[in-house]
């Protein structure tokens, strides 16, 4: 997928149509969680995650200004359409798609819904809840962004002894090398990972990842490429981080 020079980068309406194209190829159930300023939010669901096989969940465009992970996400899966196809997936391409418009982190009310994810009478994060309760899942791939990032890095939230970021970084790195910073955030970060085994406290609001593992799914991890580099290599970079996620833990 060559986005640039003419990237259609915040075409919503575009960005869900490739998707519902992408779900007659791959035999996946489109399911409309709410619609939002006339704009529909989708999620789709494999034949055999429908069946009740453990989940791969994959999601991204929580935050509109971050278009390089929704491209990202949908540049794998039509690279990948017969992965999905027999695999089981719960995927939601675009959670926030007035903000994918506006270019801006903030949903259409003003919310960051990264931050509402416990919220069940959230007019997104409801339905949310709803579609993913009693969801057996195996892990889950949180896609973004961040304008802050001076290379690619990843949160782990993983109780296992052993971390696996380090090695999905690794594969990454000959398209974007890893963030070099050792706190990022306010956490400790080594090469690029930043690593949790308890779910963290004090928390101004329940982002995706860490509901998701509230909620049973055993490993989450929350990408981030720098959204100050050239779209290009940062679709391919969430394409790679894609990739190597399901190599490594599937």
């Amino acid at each position: 997928m060559k986005l640039l020079p003419n990237h259609r980068a915040h075409d919503a309406q575009h960005l869900i149509q490739r998707w519902r194209m992408l779900a007659r190829s791959a035999g996946c159930r489109v399911k409309v969680l709410c619609v939002v300023k006339d704009m529909p939010v989708i999620v789709l669901e494999s034949k055999a995650a429908q069946a009740g096989a453990p989940a791969i969940y994959l999601s991204t465009g929580v935050h509109g200004d971050e278009a390089g992970s929704a491209w990202g996400l949908l540049a794998w899966a039509e690279k990948h359409v017969a992965t999905i196809k027999t695999g089981s997936f719960l995927i939601a391409p675009c959670l926030n798609p007035v903000g994918l418009i506006l270019n801006t982190r903030i949903d259409h009310r003003g919310f960051d819904i990264n931050r509402r994810f416990h919220m069940s009478d959230d007019e997104i994060c409801g339905p949310w809840q709803q579609w993913i309760t009693g969801r057996a899942m195996r892990f889950g791939l949180c896609l973004h962004e961040d304008y802050d990032a001076q290379g690619i890095y990843l949160y782990e939230l993983n109780q296992a002894s052993q971390t696996t970021g380090h090695q999905i970084i690794e594969r990454c790195a000959r398209v974007i090398g890893p963030d070099p910073r050792k706190s990022i955030d306010g956490r400790r970060a080594d090469r690029g990972v930043i690593r949790r085994r308890n779910l963290p406290t004090n928390l101004p609001g329940m982002p995706e990842a860490v509901e998701l593992h509230v909620r049973g799914c055993p490993v989450t991890l929350t990408f981030e490429s720098p959204s100050e580099f050239a779209l290009d290599k940062r679709v391919q970079v969430q394409v790679r981080f894609v990739e190597a996620a399901l190599s490594i833990l599937g």
